[in-house]
């Protein structure tokens, strides 16, 4: 601490993010990026944006990728919003639309950047939990509440929630947005977009890090109602009128246009975990049901920590999360089936000792 600070900085509780490391050969399997590089359209839009124009201020409102968006989910562009990765976009949400005299309702085992955004914006939120099978109940939340925000599929778990549960939150809190987070949705999921045009107070965030393969160029975006997306867009240009660079944008339309590349791409994942799934039932893991790029898994007789370690002795670096009821699990990502392969290895390994 320091006398210089701001008293809300004591009390935060910073999100931890996935450990980046410089480590030759190794097997990165931790951060839920895509092992696929992103679309060779999407590069060369770069290499051609990459002159002097770079001395120039980019479009402050990103209308050609807010248009590319659009035209994809057959919306207009003023139901779009984008912003420099889903993170920021979430961030937005927070402050603009989710703040209200009644708490806020989200998962209890979810991505741990809500209660951080909670804590930041002063967004009273109450936590519900999942049931014993880690699947969000629909019932606990028909109760009083200014908002609510759900990853779909949700994270670090995986599952899913058929539309027709969307549905039924929106029809029983009308009068409050319900956020649809919907960075996984490529992998297997079920999208809300459908429902934009019958509930106002719809409102889906998706991102280019995961299924366009675009982790390390931020690019998030957020799908609803004019209304909804007027709220962002006056909370982002008091923050910062340039959220995306002009190289980002010409790359993210340009990924957005190659149809074929995604599908290419994603169900190139979806093959590997189907896969991956079945080889890690074969070595007595529990394995929950995922609709993501990653799964969520637990040894019948091996702690998550030590697994953890033990793979990362051997060049596999995968995720665990400290936290009750989930500590035992590890959180993998989808590799190549090369990389897929080697955490197999390494596990044997392992489990043979």
């Amino acid at each position: 601490m320091s006398r210089y600070w701001s008293d809300i900085v004591s009390k935060l509780r910073p999100y931890v993010a996935g450990e980046q490391p410089r480590i030759p050969g190794l097997v990165k399997l931790n951060t839920n990026e895509n092992p696929y590089g992103p679309s060779p359209k999407a590069i060369e839009a770069i290499r051609q944006a990459a002159d002097d124009r770079l001395r120039l201020y980019p479009d402050p409102s990103a209308t050609e990728l807010r248009e590319a968006i659009a035209a994809r989910f057959n919306l207009t562009a003023e139901e779009v919003f984008v912003g420099n990765g889903s993170d920021e976009v979430l961030a937005h949400t927070f402050q603009a639309l989710l703040k209200h005299e009644l708490p806020l309702l989200y998962p209890d085992i979810t991505y741990s950047f809500y209660p951080t955004y909670s804590l930041l914006y002063g967004v009273e939120a109450i936590e519900m939990p999942l049931d014993d099978q880690f699947r969000i109940r629909l019932a606990d939340y028909d109760r009083p509440c200014g908002a609510i925000i759900i990853p779909n599929p949700n994270a670090p778990t995986g599952i899913g929630l058929p539309l027709a549960g969307i549905e039924a939150l929106l029809t029983a809190h009308p009068d409050a947005v319900v956020v649809i987070d919907e960075a996984y949705v490529d992998f297997g999921g079920e999208s809300a977009v459908p429902l934009i045009s019958y509930y106002p107070n719809l409102l889906i965030i998706q991102t280019l890090s995961k299924s366009r393969s675009f982790a390390g160029l931020r690019v998030g975006f957020a799908l609803g109602h004019r209304d909804l997306i007027e709220a962002l867009v006056r909370v982002k240009d008091s923050f910062n009128s340039y959220p995306l660079d002009r190289l980002a944008q010409v790359a993210a339309t340009a990924a957005i246009k190659d149809e074929a590349w995604f599908e290419t791409s994603r169900r190139k994942i979806i093959a590997s975990r189907e896969t991956l799934v079945r080889q890690l039932e074969a070595l007595s893991f529990q394995v929950l049901p995922s609709q993501a790029n990653f799964l969520f898994a637990m040894h019948e007789s091996r702690s998550g920590g030590a697994l953890l370690a033990e793979l990362r002795e051997r060049g596999v670096l995968v995720r665990r999360f400290a936290e009750p009821r989930i500590s035992e699990f590890l959180r993998i990502s989808i590799g190549t089936d090369e990389e897929c392969a080697r955490l197999v290895a390494a596990l044997k390994e392992i489990l043979a000792a």
